[in-house]
């Protein structure tokens, strides 16, 4: 549902039932529900509505009580719908959650889970024979109750377009970043990811578990690497060159990298690139050769493949919807 050119803010149901984590309500709140003065835009992104099923719920173990919030009413006014996840996912939902999943999907409205909230979409049957993905330490429990869905336990979020599943907590940053990139642009993706100290984009097909999340040897830390090569991404930089800059071969860049990230130094570098050809897109530069030169990759055709298989839109469209303006074709 993108609503880069919306003149009204894009309406966001969040359901908050029994149990439910509310770190993933506070990642929905801080992407989607927060003022971004910071943005220079005449009004709000986005409009938050948190929804519960009865007027009192009581999540995390009793930690926190949410009252005075929306009926499960609201998610009929919703142009997407956030499913939270839970501790107890072999529980069912609610009749009443599952019927307000059930008809925000059947009016065409997007559907997205964070975490174990996968559960709750494949139980209402949103699922069946489409790719999804869930918390790893789930994915065995969740094949056994759900075999007819397509479980990618490995990845950080998966996009089958009017439905959305992310891996674990953390991922639901990766996911609701990643929706507003599709939404809004990245160079707006980038200034909430700078807002919230994060990543501004890690690949949804990056693995959710890495071997070594904190480096043991402090010299070990990619990020000297990466802050170089991104302030030379216009460069001819290829592996080699960053393995180089590390003082490493590289295969132990390699190495690295899938310890650290999760993903190859070529995939990282490639995404990079992109991103910065989406931000000079969106800045309003009309020549292709010249995106595709400053961005690294090389060739119009080359950029025109890249930005298709990431965002799904040719450099044209593409400026038609995040471009100052709108309406003008790119030209070679």
């Amino acid at each position: 549902m993108p609503q880069g050119s919306s003149h009204r803010p894009h309406k966001v149901a969040v359901i908050v039932d029994e149990g439910t984590n509310p770190f993933e309500v506070g990642v929905a709140t801080e992407l989607f529900g927060l003022p971004r003065p910071e943005l220079g835009l005449p009004g709000p992104l986005y409009e938050v509505m948190l929804c519960t099923p009865v007027p009192e719920v009581r999540i995390n173990h009793g930690f926190f009580t949410v009252t005075g919030v929306h009926g499960l009413a609201a998610v009929d006014r919703a142009d997407t719908l956030v499913v939270p996840g839970r501790p107890d996912n072999v529980v069912p939902r609610g009749p009443a959650v599952l019927d307000a999943i059930r008809r925000t999907h059947a009016r065409g409205a997007r559907v997205m889970s964070f975490c174990t909230g996968t559960f709750a979409l494949a139980e209402a049957g949103l699922l069946d024979g489409r790719r999804a993905t869930t918390h790893w330490m789930w994915a065995d429990t969740f094949r056994e109750l759900h075999p007819k869905v397509r479980l990618e336990p490995d990845v950080l979020f998966v996009d089958e377009g009017d439905v959305l599943t992310a891996a674990g907590s953390a991922a639901a940053l990766d996911l609701g970043l990643y929706v507003v990139r599709r939404d809004h642009g990245a160079e707006i993706a980038n200034m909430v990811s700078r807002r919230l100290v994060f990543a501004a984009h890690r690949d949804g097909g990056q693995r959710q578990f890495v071997e070594r999340p904190v480096p043991d040897v402090p010299d070990e830390s990619l990020g000297p690497v990466l802050a170089w090569a991104q302030e030379r991404l216009g460069e001819p930089l290829t592996v080699a060159d960053l393995a180089a800059r590390a003082a490493v071969s590289p295969a132990t860049l390699h190495r690295r990298f899938r310890a650290q990230l999760g993903t190859t130094p070529l995939a990282w570098l490639t995404g990079e690139r992109v991103a910065l050809a989406c931000r000079l897109i969106e800045r309003g530069e009309e020549r292709l050769d010249v995106v595709a030169e400053r961005s690294g990759l090389g060739t119009a055709a080359n950029l025109r493949a890249r930005l298709r298989r990431v965002t799904g839109l040719s450099p044209s469209a593409y400026r038609r919807r995040f471009g100052p303006g709108g309406g003008e074709a790119l030209v070679s």
